[in-house]
């Protein structure tokens, strides 16, 4: 089972559960380990009416809806068949949700470890109709600000951390700071139509497989029948560019390019059950969701915080031999996220502004930019898509680019 590392965290933790605490009033920042059963996790899943939400999220979209993913809570489904006025129709309370990937009349999610498939042919009655169960490993992002872990709490058999509430208690005295520090060493924190995810995707669709990112491997699992969709294999990379973690994946043709933080991968899929490594581009760790137009992929390449030292830039990288892509240009750009690209036009998401790029040659020229605090974007053949804390943009493309709101939603 893929809860075995925080079992093994777990007890590892537990037995310096008798130590004591230091007996004066200096008070310290813990994480508490917030758990739940998978019965319960698994029982949670309801579909619900339309609701607000207050989660960071993602987009995602198909022909005539528009998904918008919050982070552990749940799908909140929008008809755009008029991009101009959404409509917010229902919503899926899955609290273990972190990414989605649409087929024809399925829409497949994670709910922490599990995968679901859910029929969703008649929006208003979607049903769950298959669980793949202990399909992916799950480690809650651990609250930077925390001094200490409350190693008293761990899950026990068919249990899950699903996150951390900080709690404020006294300091421990310093022998037993030693013991947490050796501990913790090794902690880590109606068709076939197939939608599009963002640059921040970790799911893809490739005829009857689907694919999904974890930290060291790629996940692929048989969906020829949705109701019956099952784990095929998992793909381990982790030696192919020294080690470094998966972050995103994007799919272009018979081609995966999994944006990772030391570089970009390169997977042939044509077999869509036996996907291979082919090549790579490497740079020093960053943070980078990659996209792709014919025959070049870009690359936002982010430092600072747990992303590495790198100077923050946009990489232009040139795929025409898939089997030995090159540097063609680097345009540095301050904290850049996600981004897009659609007739030689590149938008990125980067400190504030929505950039847009003129990238009809191998260097890119900034040609104009907006004021508005986005996180990525979807560039559609009709129109662009943009998400941001509590709010989805989308725009009409103009002119000497430009583009013009032409509806907003705000959470």
């Amino acid at each position: 089972m893929k809860t075995l590392k925080y079992v093994l965290i777990a007890l590892t933790l537990g037995l310096f559960s008798a130590c004591s605490f230091s007996d004066d009033s200096e008070e310290a920042l813990f994480a508490v380990p917030e758990i739940k059963s998978l019965a319960e996790i698994r029982s949670g899943i309801t579909i619900e009416s339309a609701q607000p939400t207050n989660s960071d999220g993602k987009i995602y979209v198909t022909q005539n809806y528009l998904f918008y993913i919050a982070q552990e809570s749940g799908i909140h489904i929008f008809n755009n068949t008029n991009p101009a006025n959404p409509q917010n129709i229902t919503f899926i309370n899955l609290p273990g949700v972190h990414d989605i990937a649409v087929k024809g009349d399925y829409l497949y999610a994670d709910n922490f470890i599990d995968l679901v498939v859910f029929d969703i042919s008649s929006i208003s009655t979607i049903t769950l109709v298959q669980t793949v169960e202990n399909a992916f490993e799950f480690y809650p992002t651990y609250p930077e600000e925390a001094e200490f872990y409350d190693f008293t709490q761990y899950p026990g058999e068919n249990e899950l951390v699903v996150g951390y509430r900080l709690e404020t208690r006294n300091r421990p005295s310093e022998d037993v700071i030693m013991t947490l520090e050796s501990a913790l060493a090794s902690f880590d924190g109606s068709s076939n139509y197939v939608g599009n995810g963002g640059s921040f995707a970790k799911f893809q669709i490739n005829n009857n497989a689907l694919y999904a990112v974890e930290n060291f491997e790629l996940n692929v699992f048989d969906i020829t029948n949705p109701e019956e969709a099952s784990f095929n294999k998992a793909v381990y990379m982790n030696t192919w560019l020294g080690g470094g973690m998966f972050e995103t994946l994007f799919k272009q043709k018979e081609f995966l390019f999994i944006g990772a933080t030391n570089g970009m991968y390169i997977v042939n899929a044509e077999d869509e059950f036996n996907p291979y490594f082919v090549s790579g581009f490497s740079h020093a760790t960053a943070c980078d969701p990659v996209v792709v137009h014919e025959n070049t992929a870009y690359i936002t390449v982010r430092g600072g915080s747990t992303c590495g030292a790198i100077q923050d830039q946009v990489n232009v990288i040139d795929i025409t031999d898939i089997s030995n892509p090159t540097l063609l240009s680097t345009y540095f750009l301050s904290q850049p996220y996600g981004l897009g690209i659609r007739n030689d036009i590149l938008y990125v998401c980067a400190n504030g502004k929505l950039n847009i790029f003129n990238a009809s040659t191998n260097t890119l020229v900034l040609e104009n930019s907006i004021t508005e605090e986005l996180k990525d974007v979807i560039a559609l053949d009709t129109h662009l898509i943009a998400v941001g804390l509590n709010k989805i943009i989308q725009y009409q493309y103009g002119a000497d680019f430009t583009l013009t709101p032409i509806s907003t939603v705000s959470f």
